[in-house]
């Protein structure tokens, strides 16, 4: 089975092009040369997920701020030089665990060196990171390369926690992906915590007339007030994305329509009624969000740009 790629204009202050050759990942790809790539992995991350229970929400994020970039291509590992690798961007600055890529790039070097690309094992450990949590599996394609440059600059190419459904939609659409893709793929934020500085724009001096954005509930933002104490800053102060945020269901869209969501990137998806529908339906079925999730996430994590298999992840050969 072979997954057709796409063609990703990135377009802002810089100027990326990312051509995709067609038909260069299948699922089948190491099925010769290193048939227990994916358990090796599964493993390591299964490990480290036992002793910290915030490694699946961090992999999963960190294998989504890898493909919005410059394709699937492991960028987001390689560390700084002279100038700021992406790792070290703003958006990025709270992403932690890539030990675990490192040790999973060290078992599947010692059974099959040199085969298999760092970008390939992110994209392993963010399916598997889901699984973990008690979200779908699916048969990620394989064969992706690593990429030889990473710049933090490019990081706020990002899509942010306070963009409007029009910034969302233009920023999916510029990496090949539909507005099914993007409530599907937001409902990622099922997972993982939230720092007070991602969505303090809401619950304090909103806009001219609101102190708190009247689209969230009030007294969810009295709560988060009382967590993020106005022109205070406590050290890790935060909320979790959802009650159930180290599970991978869909209580993410049932808090949009409680009005209970953290960003403003979450409670504009009510805002057109392509992406409310699409927030209704997945609401209301976990397997009608999941089946859409697997679906949007292979597109995704298709997205490839790399040239290289990287001997370590956190440098170019």
């Amino acid at each position: 089975m072979e997954v057709t790629r796409v063609v990703v204009v990135l377009r802002s202050h810089i100027f990326l092009s990312i051509l995709v050759l067609a038909n260069t990942l299948s699922l089948n790809h190491y099925e010769q040369t290193c048939p227990n790539a994916e358990l090796t992995v599964a493993n390591v991350v299964k490990k480290a997920a036992a002793k910290d229970k915030t490694i699946p929400a961090t992999l999963l994020r960190m294998h989504f701020h890898d493909c919005f970039l410059r394709g699937c291509d492991a960028s987001i590992l390689l560390n700084s030089k002279v100038k700021k690798a992406e790792k070290d961007g703003p958006p990025n600055a709270s992403l932690h665990g890539f030990y675990v890529i490192d040790e999973a790039k060290k078992e599947v070097e010692t059974v099959c060196p040199g085969v298999v690309s760092c970008a390939d094992i992110l994209a392993f450990a963010a399916r598997d990171a889901v699984v973990l949590s008690g979200g779908p599996y699916w048969n990620v394609p394989k064969g992706r390369k690593d990429g030889r440059i990473s710049r933090a600059s490019e990081t706020a190419q990002l899509p942010a926690p306070t963009f409007n459904i029009s910034q969302l939609e233009h920023h999916f659409s510029i990496r090949g992906l539909n507005t099914n893709d993007l409530v599907a793929l937001l409902g990622a934020h099922t997972l993982g915590f939230a720092h007070c500085s991602s969505f303090n724009n809401r619950i304090y001096n909103f806009n001219a007339t609101h102190d708190v954005d009247p689209s969230m509930r009030p007294s969810f933002a009295a709560r988060l007030k009382s967590i993020c104490p106005p022109n205070k800053k406590v050290k890790n102060a935060g909320a979790p994305m959802d009650p159930s945020s180290g599970t991978f269901d869909n209580n993410y869209y049932k808090l949009i329509i409680q009005r209970n969501s953290l960003f403003s990137a979450d409670q504009a998806l009510l805002t057109t009624p392509t992406t409310k529908d699409l927030v209704n339906k997945f609401a209301t079925s976990k397997h009608t969000f999941t089946r859409a999730f697997v679906k949007s996430i292979t597109k995704m994590s298709s997205i490839t740009g790399g040239q290289e298999i990287r001997k370590d992840c956190r440098k170019a050969n």
